[in-house]
């Protein structure tokens, strides 16, 4: 039977076959249009995205992991959700832009003086721009490539010589006095404390893979589907005591995973154990940053995509209304940041934390500081008593006094490794600043970011402030760069985060917001602006990279204020240290640079402020006209309650505000000193600030810690109710009697009791003043009675 001819036939291994040759050219190559540069594309009008397309809530993916559902639960501003202000990329571009025009009509400029002479001159010009006419038609990459060259000449990077790296070997004694305990840290006392108030850690086989574990089939399905092979060491040490319903206080290094680590358990438990009523939160995470919350929320969906566990998200930010009615339906775990927390507990009228079986604090360092102590108080005090607490951290405390806030029982000290430990794959180098020359720290990030680190970078700053600086500058260099601060909406901070994570973003500018648990796949190199507050702060920011087994890199500018935590992070280091080395030819040339953009920074900024202006004035509109539509209804609202006063929380602020204390001859004169030399300079005076800042916390954290406990005369209120007696039931072998008051006031040495005992004397004279009043009275009624009055005389 013979095949029709629209059928493909079987090649035979005789048979040979013809093939074009690669020079030949076809049709299809023939038609097809040549691809301009974008210079080109510009002067003909050509563009590859319309300038007036505006993004909808729809263009984002909804499936994506990092922000499901988050766009619909955003806090709007004003009457739209998306701002259609110009971003700051798109004012540096329009001033990068306005600059190299301005650049080019000048040359063209001197060009036409110098070449009006002669006639000769003017017609090799018109050649040459012939010529030049016919190689741009020809080749439109060599342009783009030509453009980059003259921003290298202009910058002088051909002739810049390149960074020189040291190794710091760390000496013998150094490490002989690392090898060997040093038993002076810890007291007898502290110690006894310790082993009294933590419980052995039951003995547990090494576990190597989930399996062991056993766990549901759910779980283990959501396991495998996220690719996790087998667990990390603090996953096979705390998943087993989590199901036994013992409180943890687990401590490892930054990308261990875990956050797996106390959500693979309370997913068992809430399995395991059916709920008694359909409206209860059995399961309460707290953390301290939005972005963190969000992070949290996500790796919970994940895990309990193959169950019937509901999760909810109550982070600030996000619209309260659809939060409220998250909540009313009783979800099984919510994630939540303290201060909104405490927002629902006090103003929604069905939910509350009496039935939370399992409270988890994830950055718990940070939660129990005394920036969060407050409201940690008031949520502990509407928790359950009878619940199971498990505090997580890479730099988690065992100091029994930090703990017993939390009112834990008999908890499990799960320490991985030490909490001042960074990953064993982090490269640590060291760029030392001079004393007169603190002002050249933004060159010298601008040169890294630009010469080194080109992509995958996160630089760390102190304020919010110098974050936005930064990256105006690096802007007008050229970089992709983003920022994250506490001033940008939520909106905008997930944005900022979500293209960094696609790679739109090569660098991005952030404060200590993204140093906490944030988990961004592919960081190679960490910038430190300037050094954090303590050895803390420096472990979370250097975190972001090196994680889950990966290398990576930290580089650190370190000036002379900075040398005593320099040397404590030299201490802990498992790795030599490198110092890296800057020509100062490169850092002047590009000091230069910033010093002449000076004017484009401030263009910038005067833009951003006027528009800033405009959208708080339509605020203002939008809700007078609400207000005048809805004034009934807005009125017949409750008004919200906070479990402090007004007055309450300004005194809390000012507490924690940083201010100066008194200081001494010697270092008045210094700060006067260096007052003199930052007035010449405005880099150098705004430098002088962001050290201040910093140096003012790290001495305020070093006055607590080494402050010893105060003796009392009177009983503390946090002491344990095992040592209160009621007054009068001593037994015989206690002494049968209690202290003199004598003996209470000499131990007691606050300030109160030493005035009252100084002034006794006083007292001793005013009470022997009143016995003798006291004792002459009678004798004057006797008195009295004797002698007869003016009134009875009179009327004798």
């Amino acid at each position: 039977m013979a095949l029709p001819s629209d059928f493909i036939r079987t090649i035979q291994d005789d048979e040979e076959i013809s093939v074009a040759y690669e020079d030949s050219s076809s049709d299809e190559e023939a038609v097809k249009p040549k691809k301009l540069s974008k210079l080109k594309r510009l002067k003909k009008g050509q563009e590859d995205f319309s300038q007036e397309f505006e993004f909808s809530e729809r263009a984002f993916d909804e499936d994506s992991a990092w922000t499901p559902n988050l766009l619909k639960s955003l806090k709007p501003r004003g009457h739209t959700r998306i701002e259609t202000n110009t971003s700051l990329e798109q004012k540096i571009a329009r001033i990068r832009s306005e600059k190299r025009k301005k650049k080019e009509s000048e040359e063209l400029a001197e060009a036409k003086d110098n070449q009006s002479d002669s006639k000769e001159a003017k017609d090799q010009d018109q050649n040459g721009r012939e010529v030049d006419g016919d190689h741009g038609n020809a080749d439109d990459e060599d342009e783009e490539e030509e453009e980059e060259e003259e921003e290298d000449e202009d910058m002088g990077v051909e002739d810049m010589e390149w960074d020189q790296i040291k190794v710091k070997t760390t000496s013998e004694k150094r490490l002989k006095r690392k090898q060997q305990k040093d038993e002076s840290d810890d007291s007898e006392d502290e110690e006894a404390k310790k082993a009294k108030f933590f419980a052995q850690a039951p003995e547990m086989t090494g576990y190597s893979s989930f399996q062991e574990m056993n766990l549901s089939r759910p779980l283990l399905k959501a396991i495998s589907a996220m690719n996790f092979v087998k667990p990390t060491p603090i996953q096979a040490k705390t998943i087993p005591v989590a199901l036994l319903g013992k409180d943890i206080c687990a401590c490892s290094a930054t990308g261990t995973g875990k956050t797996a680590a106390f959500m693979l358990p309370v997913l068992e438990r809430l399995l395991y154990k059916p709920k008694h009523s359909m409206t209860v939160t059995r399961v309460l995470v707290l953390v301290p940053t939005r972005e963190l919350g969000v992070q949290v929320h996500t790796v919970t969906r994940e895990l309990a995509q193959f169950s019937g566990v509901d999760c909810c998200l109550a982070v600030g930010g996000l619209d309260i209304k659809l939060q409220e009615a998250a909540l009313r339906k009783g979800p099984d775990i919510v994630i939540a940041t303290p201060g909104r927390l405490i927002d629902h507990l006090h103003n929604a009228p069905t939910f509350d934390l009496k039935d939370v079986e399992i409270l988890i604090l994830d950055e718990a360092d940070r939660m129990l500081d005394e920036f969060f102590a407050e409201q940690m108080k008031e949520i502990i005090r509407l928790c359950s008593h009878s619940r199971q607490t498990m505090l997580f951290s890479a730099t988690m405390t065992d100091e029994v006094k930090d703990l017993v806030a939390v009112s834990l029982r008999n908890p499990v000290k799960l320490f991985v490794n030490e909490n001042t430990d960074v990953a064993y794959n982090l490269r640590q180098e060291f760029i030392r600043v001079r004393p007169n020359r603190e002002g050249d720290r933004e060159a010298i990030v601008a040169a890294l970011c630009s010469r080194t680190f080109h992509d995958h970078c996160i630089m760390f700053v102190q304020t919010k402030v110098q974050a936005h600086r930064l990256h105006i500058i690096l802007g007008l260099f050229g970089l992709n760069v983003g920022e994250l601060h506490g001033n940008l909406s939520q909106a905008q901070r997930l944005e900022a985060l979500r293209r960094f994570k696609e790679e739109n973003i090569d660098v991005l500018v952030a404060t200590d917001l993204a140093a906490r648990g944030l988990d961004i796949e592919g960081v190679k190199t960490i910038i430190n602006f300037t050094l954090p507050n303590t050895l803390k702060h420096y472990v979370h920011r250097v975190g972001r990279t090196a994680r889950a087994g990966k290398s990576g890199r930290a580089v650190s500018l370190v000036g002379e204020r900075e040398r005593r935590l320099l040397k404590d992070i030299v201490k802990k280091a498992n790795n030599p240290v490198k110092s890296r080395v800057v020509p100062q030819d490169v850092v002047q040339k590009y000091r230069d640079k910033i010093a002449s953009m000076e004017e484009d920074i401030e263009e910038v900024m005067r833009l951003e402020e006027e528009e800033k202006e405009i959208r708080i004035t339509e605020l203002q509109m939008h809700k007078a006209s609400a207000m005048l539509e809805h004034q009934k209804e807005i009125f017949s609202r409750p008004k919200r309650t906070w479990f402090q006063t007004h007055k309450e929380r300004v005194q809390e602020m000012d507490k924690l505000q940083l201010q100066p204390g008194k200081m001494d001859k010697k270092s008045k004169k210094r700060a006067k000193k260096q007052q003199q030399q930052a007035d010449e300079d405005p880099n150098d005076r705004r430098m002088q600030r962001e050290l201040e800042k910093s140096q003012l916390f790290s001495k305020r954290e070093a006055k607590r810690s080494h402050k010893g406990q105060v003796i009392r005369g009177f009983r503390n209120q946090d002491q344990s109710s095992e040592n209160k007696k009621p007054f009068g039931k001593r037994g015989k072998g206690q002494g049968g009697q209690f202290k003199s008051s004598f003996d209470k006031e000499l131990t007691s040495t606050n300030k109160r009791s030493v005035k009252q005992f100084r002034n006794k004397t006083h007292e001793a004279r005013k009470d022997q003043k009143r016995n003798q009043k006291a004792s002459s009275k009678p004798n004057k009624q006797n008195k009295s009675k004797s002698k007869p009055s003016k009134f009875n005389k009179r009327r004798k």
